[in-house]
């Protein structure tokens, strides 16, 4: 099969693309692995319109990609340049990449997550995660976790598509580990070529026997290439073991400011350096290795070790937990300019729901505005 490039053929025989890094780059260049730097920012490849290459998977995403990252950012700036001025226009942004809505498309095309989270303790964080990707248009959200968890999760929404397959150590024999940790994995694993993105740790806790199978279900969707955002206890897994992430173009992290310094800590051995923060965030996404990185703050601040960004826009005063989970369900898209849309979308609807419910706004107020604020900015039509 040969791939096309605009006007040119590529045997696919000999693994090499022609990756074009929007943003900071502006050139194109050849990589020796497929999907090594599909996320930073976009690749521009797709077979001939009657393969049956069309239909996996990988291509799904790959177009995904290209529908949603093909909007105008200046990237003739230098890396300086980006370092003392890192605002971006969020809204054109959000623009640039909502698709269209097309009565010719099919359920799923607009995309489908999966939220690795929920246990006994946490019920609410997956939901929001999940409600939320539904909210910004995405077509089918699932949620993968505990049994204790599934009853309570779907009760909050029929839309979500619940599966109670995780386990925790209270509930499994240590004779029995091995065992129900590779039928955990073979669950989630059956479904994972349908996925567009997973979105792990909401609501996941920190029981050692259910972050081992998240570990696991995390180096399959790698070697699958499926995008993963990271959040919550997610987290906390990561920290505590970077490789699980490093290396990796196709994985975001969101950390608050308690997570954020847990991060610093760990990989860059120093403390939080608030007067050099953007500096600071890239020289951790950079040694971390590829991953996208979104700093929650005042200011969000977004980088891949390659360039920074921050959003600014909107926001509200009343920090109420959750919102962290409708940023993570937001940005369904891992990549900067997903993550500068995500941002932008969650900042306006809390925006909203604070002029709206004041000192009572809770996380549920802010999802419900997420459809006025992608509204406001970008009209469907």
């Amino acid at each position: 099969m040969n791939f096309v490039l605009g006007t040119r053929r590529i045997p696919e025989k000999a693994k090499r693309v022609v990756v074009l890094v929007q943003n900071q780059i502006g050139e194109a260049r050849f990589g020796a692995e497929l999907f090594r730097d599909v996320l930073k920012l976009s690749v521009f490849l797709k077979p001939p319109p009657s393969s049956a290459f069309d239909h996996s998977g990988i291509c799904r995403r790959q177009q995904f990609l290209i529908r949603s990252l093909g909007g105008g950012i200046d990237h003739s700036r230098n890396m300086q340049q980006d370092l003392r001025s890192v605002e971006v226009d969020a809204e054109s942004v959000i623009r640039s990449i909502t698709p269209a809505l097309d009565p010719t498309r099919h359920k799923g095309q607009a995309g489908k997550i999966a939220v690795i989270g929920g246990c006994r303790e946490y019920t609410g964080a997956p939901y929001f995660a999940a409600i939320s990707a539904l909210k910004i248009g995405a077509d089918l959200s699932h949620v993968f976790c505990t049994k204790d968890a599934a009853p309570v999760i779907k009760s909050y929404s029929p839309e979500l598509i619940v599966h109670p397959v995780l386990e925790e150590s209270y509930s499994v024999r240590e004779e029995d580990k091995k065992t129900i940790s590779r039928k955990v994995l073979a669950e989630v694993d059956k479904w994972m070529e349908r996925f567009d993105c997973l979105v792990i740790g909401p609501g996941l806790g920190r029981d050692p026997f259910l972050l081992d199978c998240v570990s696991e279900i995390m180096r399959h969707a790698r070697q699958t290439n499926v995008p993963i955002v990271i959040d919550g206890d997610g987290l906390f897994l990561v920290t505590n073991n970077i490789d699980l992430v490093s290396g990796y173009g196709l994985a975001v992290l969101t950390p608050n400011v308690n997570e954020y310094k847990r991060l610093v800590e760990k990989v860059l051995s120093s403390e939080v350096n608030d007067v050099d923060a953007t500096q600071q965030v890239l020289s951790l996404a950079k040694k971390i290795g590829g991953v996208t990185i979104l700093k929650k703050g005042k200011s969000d601040l977004i980088s891949d070790g390659d360039t920074v960004k921050s959003v600014s826009i909107y926001g509200s005063p009343r920090r109420c937990g959750g919102q962290g989970d409708i940023l993570s369900g937001s940005c369904k898209n891992p990549a900067v300019l997903g993550c500068v849309a995500g941002s932008a979308m969650m900042r306006k609807a809390a925006s909203l729901a604070f002029c709206h419910k004041k000192r009572s706004t809770v996380t549920g107020d802010i999802i419900e505005c997420l459809g006025e604020s992608l509204e406001d900015i970008c009209p469907a039509t």
